[in-house]
């Protein structure tokens, strides 16, 4: 699909005034399958060409360039409440689509499902909409007027029924079939341009502790042991490269289990068949060796493995791979049942030159390898190693690297541009949320190794900005020297410094979840210090540079651990709740925290902030809690790490942070002395996947969280955290049931 996001004006310089005076408005628009159920309730997927125009979406048959007469048959605003769910792949008409889900959070009926054949452009479109609610948002800050033009304007709603007869025979064999469509639809991937030098390359600002040694080079590769990972007699491997295609294309070659293809850069694996999908973020696979890498006295072997995908809000792949079991595949006959070895794939866009077009991507793959196999292969490398299956396993990536190179295709980017209007109040918009999309995340320091055929035009361009300068990813050693240095920031001023604090008595206030006296507790939380966190510094607007977390803000005085049949929202009103009691109520201010963990049954994790003063009402603070939910959403920020865990939940979980309102569905209740904020981590398809997968191993895991608000303007640096919590191991049994 040839998606483009383009000037309302091209360069010639023709064209009216009024055509002039929408000199660079935002335009996104390209061929989409949609989604839906007609009024008999069967399901149709209609190739369909979406074009965004600023904050406005129009829906047509064919292509509005082409056929300037054409009437869109489906037409509306996005507004501030529009939520955007990537629901991953699903089959469609016997073919593999990336689904895109819209709704409004304040009327699920308006609601509807995109789907694209590549996972980059469903990724586009996302960030499309994203960029047309940035607009309403925008709009809606304006004031009393732009609310009342918003609140007339008619929601776009790709659900529903259009107001006529259809003629179901007729549209029936219409229905749009996987390899029917445009040819660029099927074979192309466009990138949206909103961040002009392109995504960044390293880790981000995560300093990890990981001593990697590299211990073989091939192929344009190197492959590294992880020599302070010795634990249950494995040792961690990984082989490094980077390849020319973007990160989009990667996944999409990495993910395709077609023999034909994969033959062509896998040496190891043969026969591969999905078996079963399931959430759209999760499918098993079935496979056997090829029978040159066993050893002569080893039968034919077969394997099933489950594969586990997440995309981070920057554009980078996460694929987890574990060893199953499916009744649908037992034990071919004449072969022996592998095991095959627990792996993660991390596949990330790097920093494109300005002299230089061409897109690539750092591609990284970690695997657990038993310690004795490992050390007898690398030391015998040149004639045992190169023949076992770890190895082939590390050469995947010199294998796609050499794929994709022999294929033109592949590493060929569609670049697209986005033109703002210079002299407009669009141009405040955009800068805000181009600064959002450039740096959406904060690492965590760990402290444990561990479209139609044809162009419809030129897309004009887009000045490419300086590089930044980024914090980088150093040794250990210099890690240490940098943690010296936390600037922390001023936060006499975000209380009220005219008021006397009140004493807080940690033994006035009671959780359900027990406070832990030291790091050998279990099932228990404790508040660490910000030195775990990188943070935005003084001169952040200047030149991107972090800075190592302070003392938090507010502090954290209790923590409840509810079970219940369904998720609770405005817990602070429950006659349970800390917020409720004597103590509770004489405090000047408390930030609740209410993380909803869907399970069975569901579980949420209350964390209770209290400030000894009122908060100053000329402070970011009162900004954030007496301000709007648009202005809460694009501030409001979670950082995770694990401090202790298995290796494969940090790779899910990431030491990156994001805009909580901007990843899931976030519910303010401003209330008394209190803000409560119900985190649904169940709206969000991906989050769901990571926490079902993280709940498998809570008990052995330490967590550390820490919650700040985004500083964008100087006046707001240096950043601060508002508050941090350490959860020990914690066990799910021991959650108390919550009768609402």
């Amino acid at each position: 699909m040839e998606a483009a996001a383009a000037s309302s004006l091209n360069n010639s310089g023709s064209g009216s005034s009024e055509r002039s005076e929408d000199r660079g408005i935002f335009e996104y628009f390209g061929w989409v399958y949609h989604l839906g159920v007609n009024s008999i309730g069967l399901e149709y997927c209609h190739l369909r060409y979406l074009f965004i125009r600023g904050k406005y979406v129009a829906m047509y048959k064919r292509d509005p360039h082409d056929n300037p007469a054409i009437k869109p048959i489906r037409q509306g605003a996005v507004g501030p409440a529009l939520m955007v769910e990537e629901l991953g792949r699903r089959k469609v008409n016997s073919g593999d689509l990336y689904v895109v889900r819209f709704y409004n959070r304040l009327d699920e009926a308006k609601k509807g499902e995109i789907a694209c054949a590549t996972a980059g452009e469903a990724r586009g479109w996302i960030e499309a909409f994203d960029h047309a609610k940035q607009q309403a948002e925008y709009e809606l800050s304006r004031g009393s007027s732009a609310r009342d033009r918003l609140n007339m304007e008619a929601e776009i709603n790709l659900e529903g029924h259009r107001p006529r007869v259809r003629r179901y025979a007729h549209g029936l064999r219409k229905l749009i079939k996987i390899g029917q469509g445009p040819e660029t639809l099927l074979r192309q991937s466009s990138r949206f341009a909103c961040r002009p030098d392109g995504l960044e390359g390293d880790s981000g600002d995560a300093v990890e502790a990981h001593q990697w040694k590299c211990v073989l080079t091939v192929a344009g590769i190197r492959i590294f042991e992880d020599v302070s990972h010795h634990k249950n007699g494995n040792v961690l491997a990984k082989s490094v490269g980077v390849i020319d295609a973007t990160a989009d294309t990667v996944f999409e070659v990495l993910l395709n289990p077609d023999p034909q293809k994969r033959n062509e850069w896998d040496m190891l694996m043969c026969d591969l068949e999905m078996v079963d999908s399931y959430d759209g973020h999760f499918d098993v696979v079935y496979g056997t060796y090829d029978p040159k890498y066993l050893s002569w006295w080893h039968s034919k072997q077969d394997f099933v493995f489950s594969r586990r995908w997440f995309r981070g809000q920057d554009g980078t792949y996460t694929i987890l791979q574990f060893p199953a079991l499916h009744k649908k595949k037992p034990q071919r006959s004449g072969y022996r049942r592998a095991k095959i070895n627990p792996s993660s794939w991390e596949i990330r866009n790097l920093n494109t030159h300005t002299a230089s077009n061409s897109p690539r991507c750092l591609v990284t793959h970690t695997l657990e390898i038993h310690s004795a196999s490992w050390h007898r292969w690398r030391n015998n490398r040149c004639s045992i190693f190169e023949r076992s299956i770890p190895y082939a396993l590390l050469c995947q990536v010199a294998g796609l690297k050499e794929y994709i190179a022999a294929n033109p295709a592949l590493h060929r980017e569609n670049a697209t541009t986005i033109v703002h209007p210079k002299n407009s109040d669009v141009s405040i918009s955009s800068t805000e949320y181009e600064d959002e999309v450039q740096d959406e995340f904060y690492d965590a320091v760990t402290a444990e190794s561990s479209s139609s055929d044809e162009e419809s035009g030129d897309d004009e361009k887009l000045d490419l900005k300086a590089s930044r300068v980024k914090l980088k990813n150093v040794s250990w050693a210099i890690t240490t020297l940098a943690l010296k240095r936390t600037a922390a920031p001023d936060l006499s001023e975000e209380l009220d410094p005219h008021v006397n604090p009140v004493t807080i008595h940690p033994s006035d206030f009671y959780g359900s979840l027990g406070k832990g006296k030291d790091d050998k507790d279990t099932n228990c939380w404790t508040s660490p210090s910000g030195k775990g966190f990188m943070i935005r510094g003084k001169t952040y607007l200047k030149d991107s540079s972090k800075v190592v977390g302070g003392d938090p803000l507010l502090r954290l005085v209790a923590v409840d651990w509810f079970t219940m049949g369904k998720s609770v929202d405005k817990i602070a009103l429950h006659p349970r709740c800390l917020v409720q009691s004597e103590a509770g109520k004489k405090l000047p201010f408390i930030l609740v925290i209410n993380l909803q963990v869907p399970a069975k049954p569901n579980y949420s994790l209350v964390l209770y902030y209290a400030a000894d003063r009122p908060i100053n009402k000329d402070s970011l603070l009162a900004k954030f809690v007496d301000g709007s939910d648009v202005f809460r959403d694009s501030r409001f920020k979670l950082i995770p790490s694990i401090v202790e865990g298995y290796w494969m939940v940090k790779r899910a979980v990431g030491t990156k942070a994001c805009l909580l309102g901007k990843a899931v569905t976030c519910k303010y209740f401003r209330q008394d002395n209190f803000l409560e904020i119900d985190v649904d981590i169940g709206s969000s398809s991906v989050a769901r996947s990571v926490i079902g997968f993280v709940l498998g191993y809570v008990t052995s895991l330490v967590v550390d969280l820490a919650i700040l608000i985004e500083a964008k303007e100087e006046s707001e640096l240096p950043e601060y955290i508002l508050g941090t919590v350490r959860l020990n191991r914690l066990k799910l049994e021991s959650a108390v049931p919550l009768e609402v």
